[in-house]
């Protein structure tokens, strides 16, 4: 028989009370703390998403994004920079390009001068990719791609498919519109580019894809699912939204239905409303896009040029005739409302939802020159007194195809696939 242990070895192999007391304390903290501990990490995944790049973290060099097939040189915010004269550019021409609207086709319309197709981004210490077309259409293969918001994110999404259709055949690809929505499909790669009226995101009186010509604006809280619905099982989606809502200082949010026989409808300030538009905007996302295998998009406010005083031009004068671009690095136009742009970084910076920020405000407001201004279809006959003075009709919203909006997909390309 073995002798009993001595107490020396007893000694030794018992738990001492301090350890045990302070494992115990570890245990309880990490039960205690668990959830929180979790959300700091998912916010350290995906900070560098969800904040405007101003404010972005460099935690993280987001490797395992989806589509990312490299990374942006450190310390590079592609946004910022200047434009540089690029005699290779346009990257396509406009009668190649069967899908531009009429409201776009500058050139067409009668539009003398053509240097405002000549221009490239170039941020400051690194350079953007250049757009492959073929890499794009082959990541799509399989895939959907949707654009989602007003005729400025409808011209972004006709920038796209401008880009990639030459290397379709013609009996390959089709477009074709159903209501709100529009889907450019490319056969031998069961692939779509798509376009999603909804300028509000959420239920308005202005859904109506032609007829929404509205001045009395009024969105419907908690409704982003009547469009939303439609948007489900996109791999990429591209979202905007700014200017509908710009009718004042204040908006009508309708609290109940539109088929209401009495209507609930408050005024709020139109930065709530927006803020309000913001998050049911991420609500969605979170809960209807797989962040492991999907990418999502929110692009900036698109400056307009309505008024020359701005940048130091005559008065009751606005983007006509304009042919160079503003130089000034500083400039911030009046119509672009930073604080919108607030909102949009407190809405952003709060919440853990990964979302690109194409952040195209400020580089294009330098853009006076590319605006379609008086050279576009008209949506119906001018009048005497305005065809005597062309500033009443120029469009200073809207921008020539091919121009300043394929450099925002360069911009999306860049981020999609070098992030």
């Amino acid at each position: 028989m073995k002798p009993p242990p001595s107490s020396s070895i007893l000694r030794k192999n018992r738990l001492s009370p301090f350890l045990f007391t302070l494992l115990a304390f570890i245990v309880f903290v990490t039960i205690l703390y668990s959830e929180d501990f979790s959300c700091i990490f998912s916010q350290l995944e995906y900070s560098s998403l969800s904040a405007p790049p101003n404010s972005i973290s460099r935690i993280n060099k987001n490797k395992n994004l989806p589509f990312a097939i490299g990374e942006t040189e450190d310390g590079c915010d592609v946004f910022s920079g200047r434009w540089v004269h690029d005699d290779s550019r346009p990257l396509y021409e406009e009668e190649e390009c069967p899908y531009i609207q009429p409201q776009l086709t500058c050139q067409k319309q009668g539009r003398p001068d053509k240097d405002y197709r000549q221009w490239r981004w170039q941020p400051h210490g690194c350079s953007l990719p250049s757009f492959n077309a073929t890499l794009m259409l082959e990541t799509l293969r399989g895939k959907r791609m949707l654009y989602v918001g007003d005729s400025l994110n409808r011209g972004q999404y006709v920038s796209m498919v401008c880009l990639l259709h030459r290397l379709i055949p013609e009996n390959a690809k089709s477009m074709e519109t159903f209501g709100s929505l529009t889907v450019f499909t490319a056969k031998d790669y069961n692939a779509t580019i798509e376009f999603y009226w909804a300028p509000f995101l959420l239920e308005s009186n202005s859904d109506d894809a032609v007829v929404h010509r509205i001045s009395d604006r009024v969105v419907r809280k908690g409704s982003i699912n009547k469009h939303g619905k439609n948007w489900k099982g996109a791999d990429i989606v591209v979202f905007n939204t700014y200017l509908w809502w710009m009718t004042g200082l204040e908006f009508k949010i309708l609290q109940g239905s539109f088929d209401d026989e009495v209507k609930d409808v408050a005024m709020v300030s139109t930065e709530d409303a927006y803020r309000m538009g913001m998050k049911s905007m991420l609500r969605w996302v979170k809960k209807n896009m797989d962040p492991k295998k999907t990418r999502v998009f929110f692009t900036s406010m698109s400056p307009s040029h309505q008024k020359s005083i701005d940048w130091g031009g005559e008065p009751n004068m606005n983007c006509y005739n304009e042919t160079t671009m503003i130089e000034d690095q500083s400039y911030w136009g009046s119509d672009s409302r930073k604080s919108i742009m607030e909102v949009i970084g407190q809405v952003f910076r709060r919440s853990k939802v990964p979302i690109t920020f194409l952040n195209i405000t400020q580089l294009s407001s330098y853009r006076k020159d590319a605006h379609t201004s008086i050279y576009k279809k008209q949506w119906s006959p001018l009048t005497v007194e305005q065809l005597a003075n062309p500033v009443s009709y120029a469009d200073c919203v809207h921008w020539c195809l091919p121009g300043l909006q394929d450099t925002w997909n360069e911009l999306l390309f860049a981020k999609l696939f070098y992030p």
